[in-house]
């Protein structure tokens, strides 16, 4: 049988707006209201703060995976930097984290599609998302990122259009019967950090949560057509990114309304565009809000595969999930990630009230893992480097190695702050003790990685 590996379909086109559509989640649309009710207007500081550990996270990550582009990404500079077992620990947590967190979106889905059919049971709607996005990615790699390019389109075009008016009418007054609302309301209902420095450090866990799926760039470089080009524009755009649509809208937000009361008559997004006279915002909002929730699924399921795909090729998982199909496509590993996601459907069926806490903390920790091992692998691939290699770097870090520390500092504070709320704690129990039992598992079954060649092959 004939051999065949991913296959790099992926276009520019393609990584930029999934690099985009990664930043912009479903918490975005309901307003970001929990978060704000914490830090107040100065809840755009958070987002900044988080946004800029973000951009040194990928910058590490695009160092990496500019100079050695391969399915994987993360997890295999963790073996190859830091070692097989963080490798492993790496590879598996992600395919975790993301098989809970496509459990959190495919709830969403079938959440939002129970405002238009009150009486179809919501597990029914869970189970066709899961199809579908699954469906979609078992196809081909291309059309994975057609429906990505267009889901996150979709999410920036609502985006783009909720802040353009907004800010017709915080300056001539449009939907306010000429009446421009201006700024004041940032500063005046107890100050633009009503809490003071505590609130915005308490916001910061929620905030983190938000950037969930920003890494998935990574993923992207064994099936990009030209890395060395595409994954340092789509890591370079996302700081900007998350400056337009995360502290733009909450700006235009925030200033239209009083932060005090964001959250109490439902999406800002809705509210917004129901005094510029669109009487069916409800329901615009809510299509949307479906689509940011399927196209995170789908970037989950397409993540879940490509990892389990790359711990099969290190002897890390089952052999026969190193398998592709004619098109490249791991089709044996994203099985079984659709599989195991069934039990998301039969959460929704058992549990439908507990189902999204449950799983957006445990995601929470698994991400924070995720980033901590990407700058501990780029800081010992550096070191590897003479002063002559690394002066041949494409893509290089800004202010190597201080960039690195502050930014795992940075994580560090965030699950320390985890501990301090009730919801968020549960992952500090339940994160350690998966890694804990994925090390027991390591060693019982003798899980180092043995280099297998070109494992790939026809199925």
């Amino acid at each position: 049988m004939s051999s065949h590996d991913l296959q790099r379909d992926l276009n520019e086109r393609h990584i930029r707006l999934m690099a985009l559509g990664a930043c912009i989640g479903v918490g975005l649309f309901l307003g970001s209201a929990k978060a704000i009710q914490m830090a107040g207007p100065a809840i755009m500081l958070s987002y900044i703060i988080g946004g800029l550990a973000i951009l040194v996270i990928m910058r590490a990550l695009g160092e990496m995976a500019v100079h050695n582009p391969v399915a994987g990404s993360f997890a295999r500079y963790a073996q190859d930097y830091l070692g097989p077992l963080a490798g492993y620990l790496t590879g598996w947590n992600y395919w975790f984290l993301w098989l809970v967190t496509c459990v959190a979106e495919i709830t969403a889905v079938a959440i939002y599609m129970g405002i238009w059919f009150p009486d179809v049971p919501r597990w029914i709607w869970a189970l066709a998302a899961l199809a579908s996005m699954g469906t979609i990615n078992l196809i081909a790699v291309r059309a994975f990122g057609e429906f990505e390019f267009w889901f996150a389109l979709i999410k920036i075009v609502t985006i783009v259009a909720m802040i353009l008016a907004g800010a017709g009418m915080i300056f001539f007054g449009l939907g306010n019967g000429g009446i421009a609302t201006g700024i004041s309301n940032l500063w005046s209902n107890g100050g633009f950090m009503p809490h003071g420095i505590t609130g915005v450090l308490m916001s910061l866990q929620m905030v983190m949560f938000a950037y969930l799926g920003v890494e998935m760039i990574g993923l992207t470089a064994g099936e990009a057509k030209n890395p060395q080009k595409t994954i340092p524009g789509a890591i370079n755009s996302v700081f900007w990114r998350i400056l337009l649509f995360y502290v733009g809208a909450l700006f235009v937000i925030m200033s239209i309304y009083p932060w005090n009361e964001i959250g109490t008559q439902g999406s800002p997004f809705v509210m917004t565009f129901e005094r510029m006279g669109i009487k069916t915002a409800a329901g615009i909002i809510n299509f949307v809000v479906i689509t940011a929730a399927l196209s995170s699924c789908n970037g989950g399921i397409f993540s879940t595969g490509r990892m389990l795909y790359s711990l099969a090729q290190h002897g890390q998982a089952p052999a026969v999930f190193a398998k592709t199909s004619r098109g490249g496509v791991p089709r044996n590993a994203l099985l079984l990630s659709i599989f195991a996601l069934l039990l998301g459907v039969l959460l929704n069926y058992l549990v439908p009230e507990k189902v999204f806490t449950w799983v957006t903390s445990i995601a929470t920790f698994g991400a924070i893992w995720t980033w901590a091992m990407i700058l501990l692998a780029q800081l010992k691939f550096r070191r590897g480097l003479s002063a002559a290699e690394a002066g041949k770097l494409q893509f290089k870090m800004w202010l190597y190695p201080l960039s690195s520390y502050l930014a795992m500092a940075f994580l560090v504070l965030v699950v320390v702050l985890m501990a301090f709320f009730e919801d968020t704690r549960i992952a500090l129990y339940i994160g350690p003790a998966f890694l804990v039992l994925l090390t027991v598992l390591y060693f019982a079954l003798n899980l180092a990685p043995k280099e297998q060649g070109s494992v790939a092959s026809r199925v």
